[in-house]
Formats: structure tokens, sequence, C-alpha cells
């Protein structure tokens, strides 16, 4: 599983630590006091909180976390001093990091470049002209084509090479390191890998091209029946050919428009699975921007952590085979045993519900939605729960009016049964299994209770079946999942809430970054700091090119320093009580003022109780002159308390009447 090493470092480290091991530190209520090392003093105005993971100076006005500490001690930076600190809580820090990172730019650089090229010979070259009408045959138009850059690989054996090489200076090494070209035989040179195939770039969550996916062009036919034409395919040649295993692609590991879906998946808690890229194309074609697909393999346990980022339901659109045997089906059983695995591990990957749509036979989702779009929309809206899916499914794959019949299927689905903790939930699905099998109820209550095979107990406690793709700890060990819980641990709750908001409605960003300078504030942990940076930077990385200072995602993940990139990540996949990206203007600048005046009570709060404990200390020395400069101090700071009490007040009863978009 990613974790950020940030948040992996705090959870090992503490900053009394830290902080004890270059400050004297004596313990004062919940808090520790000391001279601070920044700036010289005789009365200490130095306070560790290890409530909080803090550290702040009421003298020079100092402060942070371990990382902050570190930083101003020796002079590092954060990327330096995390590693500092990761050596010393024993966490390897990979220094191969950097490197690999900016070779993966220029990967994806190459990867564009050959997108580009398929793309200006589909749409305008008389060589792309029968895919393109083909596209235009099948209903795409020429906006969805432009959209997701759809192309056409010609059918030569290196034009493809030859135009990146001329044209853009890429080497054929780099073609080979994104997938783009094969080995000729004998060591004779390459060869384009994609020729004479409809091309579709695949893209990972943040946008960034990772591979590509061709489909052979149905060939015209001669008088006799044969494929006939320039572009008839190859008679061996796969129907489909994805890019191969590189740097940047694992089909395993990847949906096809992911990168369009999330948002959709993220506002209506549901993705919608389907098997082919035209499906998903068509999908999007007809609004319905919930929809993934599976690049044509089984589902994988990666593939579900991806989704469980954005998404509580999955409803599936294609052939789910219950036991999983079918090459390119899903394994119905494996995943709804799936669901009650990571709910009872309470990993932090939540699926709560898949059903299933059913479709007319022979109807490919494309065909539907292009014909009839309400169809499909109410057979995603009606699709089967997949307990109900998996009892019709047995109730009709054995012959039920036997008794042999009814054994089967009844030993089928008693395990699945077993598995649902609800007893009312339980009750319904016993009911319905009991009258489309016609056995009693009673009868299946007993086999339900009846003692579980050692095997199966070994099944049922691993969470899958034989075949074991599906359990929680392969979920968890994709290696793209985010566990969002432990990698938010990087930052307090009232910066989580700010920089979500400020990640998915950049327009508050520049505005929080001038309230906190004019403030003379900053957010209390490093990684909350540093990422706010690095969204102003992104701005002005934009201004410096001719821009207007727009934020943009995929550029500002894209030059994220490793140290934040998951935090990032687990900052857009984290699910709070509302989506920002559906509140009108005025409920998110309430929101984002709701978090800097939580932040803003806490520094007060802080410094009350620091100067509370400097009165009692004062009191007990018998100085009065200090006795009363403290109080009056304490009555204006208690005074700025309730007025910011009061403000908090106003700004949660604006948020309350705010309304949606």
């Amino acid at each position: 599983m990613a974790v950020g090493v940030a948040a992996e470092v705090k959870s090992k480290l503490s900053v009394l630590e830290i902080v004890g091991e270059q400050v004297q530190l004596k313990k004062a209520g919940t808090t520790f006091k000391g001279l601070c090392p920044f700036h010289g003093e005789k009365t200490p105005s130095f306070v560790v909180t290890p409530a909080r993971d803090s550290w702040h100076c009421f003298g020079c006005g100092e402060g942070g976390d371990i990382f902050s500490f570190v930083m101003r001690r020796e002079g590092l930076t954060f990327p330096e001093a995390l590693k500092r600190l990761a050596g010393r809580a024993g966490i390897e820090v990979d220094e191969r990091t950097s490197r690999d990172d900016a070779r993966r730019v220029r990967l994806r650089e190459v990867l564009e470049q050959a997108i580009a090229f398929y793309h200006v010979v589909l749409t305008q070259s008389k060589t792309g002209a029968p895919a393109l009408e083909y596209l235009h045959g099948r209903g795409f138009t020429d906006e969805t084509i432009q959209r997701f850059q759809l192309g056409w690989a010609p059918g030569g054996w290196d034009q493809m090479i030859k135009m990146l090489q001329s044209r853009r200076n890429v080497a054929v090494a780099e073609l080979a390191e994104v997938g783009l070209t094969s080995q000729r035989p004998g060591g004779r040179g390459a060869y384009d890998k994609f020729r004479s195939r409809i091309i579709f770039p695949i893209r990972d969550a943040a946008g960034n091209a990772v591979g590509i996916g061709g489909r052979i062009l149905p060939a015209a036919k001669d008088a006799d029946g044969h494929a006939a034409g320039p572009t008839a395919p190859d008679a061996n040649a796969p129907k489909y050919l994805n890019s191969p295993a590189t740097a940047l692609f694992d089909k395993s590991r990847t949906l096809y428009l992911i990168e369009r879906a999330r948002n959709e998946m993220r506002r209506s808690e549901e993705a919608v699975l389907v098997e082919g890229y035209t499906d998903a194309l068509m999908a999007h074609q007809a609004g319905f921007e919930n929809v993934v697909a599976s690049l044509g393999t089984a589902l994988t346990p990666a593939q579900v952590a991806l989704i469980a980022r954005y998404s509580r339901e999955i409803v599936l659109a294609y052939d789910v085979d219950p036991a999983g045997q079918h090459a390119g089906s899903i394994g119905g059983e494996d995943l709804y045993r799936l669901i009650g695995s990571l709910a009872a591990e309470e990993t932090g990957v939540e699926i709560t519900r898949v059903r299933v749509a059913r479709l007319p036979d022979g109807k490919d989702p494309d065909e539907v939605i292009r014909d009839t779009p309400d169809l499909w929309r109410e057979a995603v809206r009606t699709a089967q729960p997949i307990v109900e899916f998996l009892i019709d499914y047995y109730a009709t794959a054995f012959d039920v009016r036997t008794a042999e019949g009814k054994r089967h299927a009844v030993a089928a689905l008693v395990p699945l049964l077993r598995e649902i903790r609800d007893p009312v939930v339980r009750d319904s699905y016993l009911q319905t299994l009991a009258r489309r099998t016609g056995v009693e109820d009673r009868v299946l209550l007993e086999a339900i209770r009846a003692p579980v095979p050692v095997r199966s107990m070994q099944d049922a406690r691993s969470g899958s079946s034989a075949a074991g793709r599906f359990t929680a700890d392969a979920v968890m060990s994709a290696p793209d999942t985010i566990d969002t819980k432990a990698e938010l641990k990087a930052v307090s709750l009232d910066e989580r809430k700010l920089l979500r908001l400020l990640l998915l409605v950049p327009e508050q960003q520049e505005r929080v970054a001038d309230t906190l300078a004019a403030q003379n504030a900053r957010l209390p942990s490093t990684p909350a700091r540093e990422l706010l940076a690095a969204m102003v930077a992104d701005r002005a990385r934009d201004r410096e090119a001719g821009g207007a200072g727009s934020f943009e995602r995929m550029r500002f993940l894209e030059a994220l320093p490793p140290e934040l990139h998951s935090l990032a990540i687990a900052l857009y996949a984290d699910r709070g009580p509302n989506d920002p990206t559906t509140l009108d203007t005025d409920h998110v600048r309430n929101g984002v003022d709701q978090c800097l005046l939580a932040l803003e009570a806490d520094r007060l709060e802080d410094e009350i109780r620091f100067n509370a404990g400097e009165l009692t200390e004062a009191e007990a020395a018998g100085d009065r002159e200090a006795v009363a400069g403290l109080r009056e101090l304490l009555r204006d700071l208690q005074q700025a308390q309730g007025s910011l009490h009061k403000r908090r007040e106003a700004v949660s009863n604006l948020t309350t009447a705010g309304g949606h978009r």
C-alpha cells in the first residue's frame, strides 16, 4: 500500500522526543515549556503540545511540527528534513525516486507525441478516412473523437517510428520503453507494434497518458466474402491489442476513462463498469460520465482499489460469471465476499454495494446507449443486487424442479448467505431463494446454521474462493491503493478540510495564502504549508507562461515532489460530507472561512493556555506587576476569543443557509 513518508514519520516519531533533544522541557499542564532555541530569552516562551504534534514560541512567533523544527534548527528544506527524520524512524526513502519521476515524465511526453500522431492520421489524412467513417458509422461524433484523442495507426511497418524520430526527436529506445514498438527477428531493428488499428489513448486517474489500446478495423469484403483492401487485418491478429506492461502501464491497475469518470463517480458514489473502449466512450458521449471500462480483462483487486477511491457502489454492465471461471468475466461470488471482508477489517477501502445491470440479450452497452439511452439509464437504476443476481443465476443453471438441482443450487448459495450479518437482509434473501428453488425457509436456515467444513471456513476467512483473486489483503496491497486515513494523519483535521476545499475549488487558493500572510500566520503542519505553497507556485508557473494564473490539476500533481504526491492524492480521494464542486461560490467561501477561523481559534486557545500558566507562576512568585499585566492580556485574549466565536457562528449560519449550484 502506498503510504506517504511524512505520515509514517509522524506516526513513529514524537514531537516531544525530537524537540526534547535540543530543548530542556518542563511539563506545564498538558504542554511542555522551555527556552526557545531560535532566539535569546531568559523566560521560557517555547511550548510543545504533544496532543497536536506541534511546537510554538510565543516570543519569536515560530512554530510548526517536527519537520519545521528540524528545518529551522538545521537550515534544511522539507525534503531534506523528511529524509533525515525518516532515517531516524527506520523508514527507507528511495533516492532513485526523483530520477525515476523525471524519466516517467519523459516517457509520458513520448507517449503523448505518439497519440497526437495517431490522432492527426485519423482526422486529417486519406489513410485514416476508412477508420473515421467507421467511427462515424458507430455513432461517434467529431467532438468525441477530438475530446478523447482517438487515432488511427497506419498499416506501414515503421511510419510512426520515422515520423517521431524525424519530427519530434524521439529515440527508438524510448518508443520501445513505452510499448509502441516490437523488435524485428534477429535484432534487425524495430517496427510499429500498432498497425491498421483504431487507437484509444489510455490515461491514469490524473489524466497522464500511460498506454494505448488498438482495435482492428473490420475489413471490407470482396465478392467472395473475403477480407480485402489495405486495412484488411491479419487473420491471426487479435481484435483488440493493449500496450504491453511498461514503466507507465499495468493493465490490471488501470481503468479506461477513469480520468473523465472520477468526478461523477465521486458525486454519484456509483461506478458503472463496462468491458470495452467503445462502450465507455458511447456512455460519456451520451452524458453518462460515471462509466469506466476494465480493458477487456476480468476485474482485478487493483482496479477495485482504484474504484474505491471515488465510489462506494459498483454496477456491473457486462459478463458476470459467479465463479469467475470464464475468461474476461467478473467473479460475482468473490466480489461479494470482498465487500464483507473490507468492511470487517476496517481497511478504509469501502465498497458498500455491487449490482448487476441487465441488458437486452445480444446487445452491447454501446448499442443500448446509442439507440435507447433511456433503457440504459433504467437498466443501471434498477440493476440487481449481486446476491439476487446470483440466486437467479443458480436457480436457472440447475434444474430446481429436481431434488438434485435444488441441492446444487442451495449448496452454491448457502456460503454467500452465511456472509450476510444483517438478519433482516439475510431473511429477505432466504425468502427469495425459497421462492426460486421451492426449498422451505426452515430448511434453508438449517443449512446456513449447519457446521461449516474446515476448507469453507478458510475460504470465508480469506474472503475468496480457491482462485484467491479478491481478498481484502489483495486490494489493500494493490500498488496504487492510497490508505487515505493513514496518509491524512500528516496534517490536522482542519488543515485536511481546508486543503481538500482548495484542491477541489482552486479559486480560493490565493485568497487563503493572502489571508494567512496578512495574519502573519501559517498552517500548523509542514506538509500542509508545502502543499499550499505548491498550489500558489502552480499559478505562478501559469503566469510565467503568459497565462492568467490559473490552477491546473494535472500540471500541479506532475510538479509535486514525491514527499507530497501521496498526500495530494489522498486529499483528492477523501470523502467529506459535501462535494465542494457542487456548491455555490458563497457556500465554498464560507467553508474555507470556517477552516481558517478554526485554525485561528486553535492558535488563540494555545496563547490563552500559555499565558494562564504564566499567570499562575507569577501569582505563586508574588510578582504583582507581572500578574497585573498578564490578567489584562488574558482579558484581551478572552475578548478576542469571544469575538472569534461570534464570527464562527455567523459563518456557520451562512454556510448552513447556502445552496447548491
